[in-house]
């Protein structure tokens, strides 16, 4: 197990069941952390936490069924989770989704609707949760994934580019609360995206053999990128896009 900046740390992770939540959770275990996984699929959340249970035996790792578009559901697990643990030191945000058209006249506003509920109605929800919590900590970090996309829209992903876009900005005035937080000191905590064109894994490499998925990031370097950003001090990746991709 890690003796790194996550060891003894306590890190929820939204979305843990998908590709990347099962991966990031593999990667925090590994890094001696306690991870709470929330997912709103509970048998796709058991297997992951399972598989990090596993492949880690002696780390804590737990699963809960929270519905994070439910302001009140997300706050009681914040609270349930500082509770039980002590503390809370992290945030990561793996809600995904995406829908998109064949050309931006052909935009369907139903895809917004969406959109709109997982990639940013759960960040606002998890990061007003949060927050407290995270400032308390020593090393607390809020990392949001987002796409490259959000920089330079294209016209059938109007609906994801905007979505992601707002993801960011909301994320970014989070960063500004634990920069002012701090009444004039280093921060402690901080908020970050980390940036990937899009995401990739073995499940998808095996459906096509012959894609080259060029540019994406595979979920495992995700969740690489992840724990590293407890490894740099608080003040050199709060309010920062660090890219994983080419920018745009």
């Amino acid at each position: 197990m890690g003796n790194g900046a996550l060891n003894g740390a306590v890190v929820a992770v939204a979305g843990a069941g998908g590709p990347a939540g099962r991966a990031a959770l593999l990667r925090l275990a590994e890094a001696g952390a306690v991870v709470v996984g929330a997912d709103n699929d509970p048998q796709r959340l058991a297997e992951a936490v399972d598989a990090a249970r596993y492949a880690h035996g002696g780390a804590t790792v737990v699963g809960e069924t929270v519905d994070l578009l439910d302001l009140d559901s997300t706050r009681d697990w914040a609270g349930r989770i500082e509770k039980e643990f002590g503390r809370v030191d992290g945030l990561v945000h793996l809600v995904g989704g995406w829908r998109g058209s064949e050309t931006f006249t052909k935009t369907n506003l139903d895809d917004w609707d969406l959109l709109e509920l997982l990639l940013i109605r759960t960040v606002q929800h998890t990061t007003l949760a949060f927050h407290e919590a995270l400032q308390r900590s020593d090393r607390g970090r809020y990392v949001l994934i987002s796409a490259a996309g959000a920089s330079r829209p294209t016209a059938g992903n109007a609906a994801y580019a905007a979505a992601k876009a707002a993801a960011e900005a909301w994320t970014l005035a989070m960063a500004d609360y634990f920069r002012k937080a701090g009444a004039g000191q280093e921060p402690t905590s901080a908020a970050a995206i980390l940036v990937v064109k899009a995401l990739v894994h073995d499940a998808m490499r095996a459906e096509r053999p012959n894609a080259k998925f060029a540019g994406f990031t595979d979920v495992r370097d995700l969740a690489e990128a992840v724990a590293g950003v407890w490894e740099k001090p608080a003040a050199e990746v709060n309010g920062k896009r660090l890219w994983l991709t080419e920018k745009p």
